[in-house]
């Protein structure tokens, strides 16, 4: 268990040290299942814990990197089973897939320049175009990450199953959910301790991809006068029966529906948060190892189908087929090298789309955070674990993408479909905002050189609307249809939240009035603290009109009762403010600030009063542990903190409103401590 010791108040002396250590109390059954399972907590006070939780650029790479990189499985093979008979078109399918990778990117490293503490396109969107679009393009977000967990295992399923015979795909459905359950254990442990256990995975899939696409293309290499040909003469027959325009769209259609290629690459700005510092410079460093490594595989697995002349087979993938045809040239006497290669490969593949579902677990709950912030969703899901882990985005990650893998029964085909348009509505809207902030004339002063950049988001805007609008076309019967409908509803209960608390808030600043009534003075002599006798301890956050009423009311149900007040308040470290040292200092300095600010008020009214404090990353157990050393240094002391009362209170608004006062109050009765919770009335 952690321990900490309490900030002192200003009037308190130092407690002597003990010879003896304190007893620490024996853990649970679950308690104990829990921390094998999860690991033990991990202490803020630590000054190198940030440096030892964030992400290098290579681990950057691993962690969000391969959701870009793993599409490779499943994108190329859709672009390229859209080319029909015209598969001479495939050389300008590489080509421009490559291209289009380039392009998104380094749009997207616009973005990492200017927006570096992440967040991606909801930060991009809400700054530059306005909340509501940016709530649009973070339920658009959100639902692209459960979609990265759900796509990317389904394909990662299907790659397994492809070694085995079909009777034996029954299993493939409850494979994939395990290994759903599994992402979301490791990711509750930690971020960078799950990222180290999928590292060998990453590193075999590039080593046998290396050899994939260096084998199908280098094998050829002799061949290139004959493809030409075929291309030139494929051209000339097609553009003559066909004519340009149809031939054209019949290209841009394959390209457009190839989107599931480029899903990967918005997660790099998204978790610029677990980046090491200098955090740009890391996430600059991430997108280049990730757009070249995608746009490199792609590329290659494209022209690869097209050079061993690869035909779809059910039951099989194409990059099974790909790696089998190439594996011909591998059998070296009575060794099977040939099938161990494809064996590995495919495994390799597969659980590197495991790997890649780690972007989503990543990202997601960052994007849950940032919505939480702007209360578009409930305050807790930018409440981190003792693991400092946002735990509740990670369990309903785990649990959405488990949903959704039941509902699609693992199809990969329909999957893609949602996952793509979810991701270019996100692209379009970003690349939107990113042209609105480059055409503005204070960032033209600033930026000489703005030309490039607006034209790079330009060029950017029009392939990802082009490529969204093809998708919903084509697709809008095949599942397009259910994207539109969950993201349109997730918006709107966002919209309702946001009121909600809106409404809230708007209704509190009324006691802030109670701030201009008090009698501001300082007391005639001085007020001494006296622990022997009856002490009232508030639990308080911010200073605000809230803590000071809960504080009158104790005067008012106890006149003359009290002889102390001791102010009490812990310092909560969120999603917000866990950006290092410095943030958590802030949050220290700010709770101190606040509960001086208490003090002083008290014994301008005359209260003889002091604070103590704690850091942590939930108020719960924070607080149950500082109020128990409270109690020893105060004998008699009783505990109060305030509480929301609704005047017609409804099932929502204790989903909105954590019940920490009654929670905290069960367990420090539990523990013999009295507690009494002060009704607050919040008046429709």
């Amino acid at each position: 268990m952690k321990q900490r010791a309490p900030s002192q108040g200003p009037s308190s002396a130092q407690p002597q040290p003990s010879s003896e250590a304190e007893p620490v109390a024996p853990l649970s059954s679950w308690q104990r299942f829990k921390r094998v399972l999860l690991g033990g907590p991990k202490d803020i006070e630590d000054p190198q814990l940030f440096h030892a939780l964030s992400l290098a650029a290579f681990l950057a790479w691993v962690g969000l990197g391969a959701d870009g990189l793993s599409s490779s499985s499943y994108g190329p093979e859709e672009a390229f089973k859209n080319l029909g008979d015209h598969r001479y078109l495939a050389v300008f399918l590489a080509l421009a897939t490559a291209i289009t990778v380039f392009i998104i990117s380094a749009a997207y490293t616009k973005i990492i320049e200017h927006f570096p503490f992440g967040g991606g396109g909801y930060i991009v969107t809400s700054r530059l175009i306005g909340p509501r679009a940016g709530v649009v393009s973070g339920a658009a977000l959100l639902i692209d990450y459960v979609l990265t967990c759900t796509t990317s295992v389904a394909a990662g399923g299907e790659a397994i199953f492809s070694n085995f015979p079909r009777e034996w795909h029954v299993w493939k459905l409850p494979v994939e959910l395990a290994a759903i359950a599994a992402l979301t254990i490791l990711n509750l442990r930690g971020v960078k301790e799950s990222i180290r256990v999928l590292l060998p995975i990453f590193l075999t899939f590039l080593l046998t991809h290396v050899i994939l696409i260096g084998g199908s293309v280098g094998f050829h290499l002799g061949r290139a006068d004959e493809v030409a040909r075929n291309v030139s003469n494929g051209l000339s027959h097609d553009l003559g029966t066909m004519g340009f325009i149809a031939l054209a769209l019949l290209f841009l259609r394959a390209y457009s529906l190839g989107a599931g290629t480029y899903t990967g690459i918005e997660a790099v700005s998204n978790g610029l948060s677990i980046m090491r510092e200098p955090r740009v410079l890391t996430g600059k460093r991430t997108m280049v190892y990730m757009s070249t490594s995608l746009a490199v595989t792609a590329g290659g697995i494209i022209l690869g189908y097209l050079l061993m002349g690869v035909q779809p087979v059910p039951g099989k993938t194409m990059n099974y087929r790909l790696a089998e045809m190439l594996a011909g040239a591998f059998h070296l006497g009575p060794l099977p090298v040939g099938d161990w290669y494809v064996f590995i490969t495919i495994a390799s593949e597969a659980l590197l789309l495991f790997v890649a579902a780690q972007a989503g677990f990543i990202a997601g709950p960052r994007v849950m955070a940032n919505l939480a912030q702007d209360s578009f969703l409930p305050h807790r899901f930018g409440a981190l674990s003792d693991r400092l882990t946002m735990q509740n985005g990670v369990l309903l990650m785990g649990g959405a993408s488990f949903l959704m893998l039941l509902y699609t029964r693992g199809s990969v085909d329909t999957l893609v479909v949602m996952y793509a348009i979810n991701v270019f509505v996100t692209f379009s809207l970003s690349q939107m905002g990113m042209i609105r902030y480059w055409r503005r004339p204070e960032t033209r002063k600033r930026h000489p050189q703005w030309r490039r950049p607006l034209a790079i988001a330009v060029v950017c805007f029009v392939l990802c609307s082009f490529i969204l609008v093809v998708n919903l076309f084509e697709k809008f019967l095949e599942g397009a249809w259910l994207t539109v409908i969950v993201t349109g509803a997730l918006v709107g209960l966002c919209m309702l939240i946001k009121r909600h608390y809106n409404g809230v808030y708007a209704r509190l600043k009324r006691l802030d009035q109670i701030l201009t009534a008090l009698p501001v003075g300082s007391p005639g002599k001085p007020l001494e603290i006296q622990k022997k006798k009856p002490t009232a301890v508030l639990l308080v956050g911010g200073f605000s009109g809230l803590g000071i009423h809960s504080l009158l009311t104790i005067m008012k149900l106890f006149p003359r009762y009290f002889a102390n007040v001791v102010f009490m308040s812990v310092g909560v470290v969120d999603s917000a403010t866990f950006q290092g040292v410095e943030e958590v200092d802030r949050v220290r300095e700010q709770t101190e600030d606040a509960l001086r600010k208490y003090v002083d008020l008290a014994r301008g009214m005359g209260i003889p009063a002091d604070y103590r404090m704690s850091m942590g990353t939930e108020a719960i157990s924070e607080s149950e542990q500082l109020a128990a050393e409270v109690a020893k240094e105060y004998e008699r002391s009783m505990f109060f903190a305030g509480k929301l009362i609704f005047e017609r209170e409804r099932w929502w608004d204790r989903l909105l409103h954590n019940e920490t006062a009654y929670q905290l109050q069960r367990r420090l009765q539990f523990a013999g401590l009295p507690m009494v919770v002060l009704p607050v009335r919040v008046l429709e």
